[in-house]
């Protein structure tokens, strides 16, 4: 098999400067695809670059949590379940978990699948911010309401399949080897492809980490890349005055930013034999058989 890595851009429609940086991303097709915020304060400039580029990659990034103090949202609904004491979305995963009312997440997912559909954009994949429905932080995960909604608008998910043993995210989960193989089979059962792994990087700076040695560590991991497609999520941003000011460990994003455009990292995909893909792969390859995933859900939710 080959080796396939999706790029994805996060938190597409959260500010100018994520917006500049991924917009710029885009047109050079330096990454797969981006994640647009229906409830963020950028989101209408990012809708309507997209809308009228009838841009092909930009999927749906379920937000339901908010998490910096100079950018704080609402959810769409408005329902009291969803908001903390000062009316915004919860600031953090755990909060969330605790305090949401499960119909009104259905909602709420409804609505921004809405928003940015009526946006004009053509939603390529859906994914999640900060992976408030995945049940990280109390075990209550939403997956199984929103996997069905997934299918129900004939969409791939990021989710992921197997677990890299070289994660440093997943791999400091305990137990959490069950719950993914539940969660996959059960989105092969809705019908939703996903891709086979999900790698992540730390979020903020690293004590000591420069551009180089982020440079460095990214490059490693084309290298160890699994065979399948797997997804890796980035968070650019350009610099400007407001997120200097604003937003905590912006040089990670402004790194995230430069490194698609650098010609290491460019020379390092070509070199591991990494070839850079997209959801519409996804869609047309990973779907799994529905009758055989529903079995196999069966047997992972009674195994002992």
């Amino acid at each position: 098999m080959a080796k396939r890595l999706i790029i994805n851009c996060d938190d597409f429609g959260q500010s100018p400067a994520m917006n500049r940086a991924i917009m710029h991303l885009l047109e050079e097709g330096k990454v797969s695809s981006a994640t647009i915020m229906a409830v963020a304060p950028g989101f209408e400039e990012a809708a309507d670059w997209a809308a009228r580029r009838q841009q092909p990659n930009v999927g749906l990034h379920l937000t339901l949590t908010s998490e910096f103090d100079a950018l704080r949202w609402s959810s769409l609904t408005g329902h009291p379940s969803l908001h903390d004491a000062e009316g915004k979305q919860y600031r953090t995963v755990r909060e969330f978990e605790l305090g949401a009312e499960t119909g009104a997440v259905v909602k709420e997912i409804d609505a921004q699948y809405e928003r940015v559909k009526l946006a004009g954009i053509r939603i390529s994949h859906v994914d999640n911010h900060m992976g408030s429905l995945y049940g990280m932080e109390t075990g209550r995960s939403l997956l199984p309401q929103t996997f069905w909604k997934i299918s129900r608008w004939g969409l791939p998910s990021r989710f992921f399949r197997y677990i890299h043993p070289d994660d440093p995210l997943l791999r400091s989960l305990s137990g959490i080897e069950r719950p993914v193989a539940k969660a996959a089979a059960l989105a092969d059962t809705f019908g939703v492809p996903i891709p086979d792994y999900l790698l992540s990087h730390p979020f903020g700076l690293v004590e000591g980490e420069t551009y180089d040695s982020f440079k460095r560590s990214i490059i490693a991991k084309l290298y160890a890349l699994p065979e399948g497609v797997s997804e890796t999520y980035i968070h650019p941003g350009a610099e400007d005055a407001w997120m200097l000011a604003n937003i905590p460990q912006w040089e990670k994003r402004v790194w995230e930013f430069r490194l698609p455009f650098d010609d290491d990292f460019a020379y390092g995909l070509k070199d591991a034999g990494v070839e850079l893909t997209h959801y519409g792969y996804v869609h047309e390859h990973l779907r799994r058989p529905r009758f055989r995933s529903a079995f196999r859900l069966i047997r992972e939710l009674t195994r002992k």
